[in-house]
């Protein structure tokens, strides 16, 4: 995989990430708090699950293997997520603009939370977390669609035809 084909995926990432926030923001404080018989809960806990992954694979991509990280307790409002979110994604954005094609191969060895060594390609990492948050911006998209507040098409092909 190429940096400019990883960096258009990252940008389209935080695009349909700001689709999903931006939607978000439009639900009560009951809705964002509100259980969800979702693998992560509701609109909280998978939001925070979908930073949480974005958060802990930069660590590691930059050899820190934490076994954990933010969790939905620690986000009692949806600005206060948005805000820490805001942030990591800045900092995502900038190690994805700093790679190039050969730092794309390089292995990276790091551990899983419960301590488990792992070792795996950049490229293949960095896809599996966009493919990832495929995953929970769907559960939260239908999630939100339920409370009446649809964040519309997220899909990569609108964000192509969206930045044309």
């Amino acid at each position: 995989m190429k940096k400019n084909e990883i960096l258009t995926l990252y940008q389209y990432n935080a695009w349909a990430n700001a689709r999903i926030l931006n939607t978000t923001a439009q639900v009560t404080a009951e809705q964002f708090l509100a259980p969800a018989s979702y693998s992560h809960g509701g609109l909280r806990g998978t939001l925070v699950h979908t930073l949480f992954a974005e958060w802990i694979w930069r660590v590691r991509w930059e050899g820190v293997s934490p076994a954990k990280g933010p969790m939905p307790e620690d986000f009692l409002t949806f600005n206060s997520l948005r805000e820490r979110w805001r942030a990591e994604e800045e900092t995502l954005m900038e190690f994805v603009e700093e790679l190039s094609d050969e730092t794309l191969e390089r292995v990276v060895a790091y551990k899983t939370t419960s301590g488990k060594p792992r070792q795996n390609p950049l490229w293949h990492l960095m896809l599996h977390l966009v493919n990832h948050g495929t995953q929970h911006r769907s559960e939260v998209a239908i999630m939100l669609t339920d409370f009446g507040h649809s964040p519309g098409d997220i899909d990569f092909i609108t964000y192509l035809r969206d930045i044309q």
